[in-house]
């Protein structure tokens, strides 16, 4: 059995930071109840490593899961159901994927291709894509199997679909318990939809993990090539890895000149994200 984060606590600073950035703190749970008060259905597409550590995570936050697996009837998917609580159930994927508002898929390459084309229609669903479309080279490092982003190929797949590339570039034995490796663990977020993005962000933070934006969805092919670095201590055999932890800078932004750079085209309707790390500090020497 996994052990699960208490996120009490980590709730309780997040909405005093909520509040120091003048930010509503009822998003602060990563809650999005509709207008009649019931929480969006998350599916999350496979029951491996990463697909039995979001499921629990979601069903804490109050969302109801479906999980969509190849063997609905397997004592694995049966007893997933079970250690995620009375607000889940276990069906096939497509099934799943069409009862969600929320698609996680937690599905490897190379099977994610067959996986996200035959989901039925994902229009209007925000898609989380955390795969790592990489093998070994010659020399036992990762390469990449797609020329641009597992991401952006599932859009293309789904053009209707609002994809996200998140929780990518961490263990799942960090979204079991963020506060195993003793500090914040970075959560990249990807997307070309702001409002999907930021709900993502939400829900990130909530789990008690540090959301960060990390732009449109192109730029899920840099997320991707994290991912391959993050994978190169355990590649080589290392007693020790890592966790990406973005630490919060004031010094570039206070001192910038715009010439050196043309604004981007998103400039004025950024993403805003929860502040995990308190309010921003004062610049270098004021």
């Amino acid at each position: 059995m996994k052990t699960r984060f208490d996120r009490s606590a980590f709730l309780i600073i997040l909405m005093i930071a909520a509040a120091a950035c003048g930010a509503p703190s009822n998003d602060s749970d990563g809650s999005e109840a509709d207008d009649s008060g019931s929480m969006p259905t998350v599916a999350i597409i496979g029951t491996g490593d990463m697909g039995d550590s979001l499921g629990p995570r979601f069903a804490e936050l109050g969302y109801p899961v479906v999980y969509g697996s190849r063997n609905p009837a397997s004592e694995k998917a049966q007893n997933l159901v079970i250690q995620t609580g009375e607000n889940a159930r276990v069906t096939t994927q497509m099934e799943a994927a069409q009862a969600g508002d929320i698609v996680a898929l937690a599905v490897p390459w190379p099977a994610m291709e067959t996986v996200a084309k035959n989901l039925g229609s994902l229009d209007g669903k925000i898609v989380i894509d955390m795969s790592m479309p990489v093998k070994q080279a010659e020399d036992g490092y990762y390469v990449s199997l797609v020329e641009t982003s597992s991401a952006e190929m599932i859009q293309s797949w789904n053009p209707g679909a609002r994809v996200v590339k998140a929780f990518a570039t961490q263990a799942s034995y960090v979204v079991d318990d963020p506060g195993v490796v003793g500090g914040p663990v970075t959560v990249p977020i990807a997307s070309d939809d702001r409002e999907a993005k930021e709900q993502v962000a939400r829900i990130v933070a909530a789990m008690g993990l540090d959301p960060v934006d990390a732009g449109p969805l192109r730029l899920s092919r840099e997320i991707e090539a994290l991912q391959r670095l993050y994978m190169v201590p355990l590649i080589q055999r290392r007693a020790a890895a890592w966790e990406p932890y973005f630490r919060r800078s004031y010094f570039w932004e206070c001192i910038w000149i715009d010439e050196y750079s043309e604004p981007v085209s998103d400039a004025e309707n950024l993403a805003q994200f929860p502040e995990t790390q308190g309010p921003a500090k004062d610049c270098p020497g004021t």
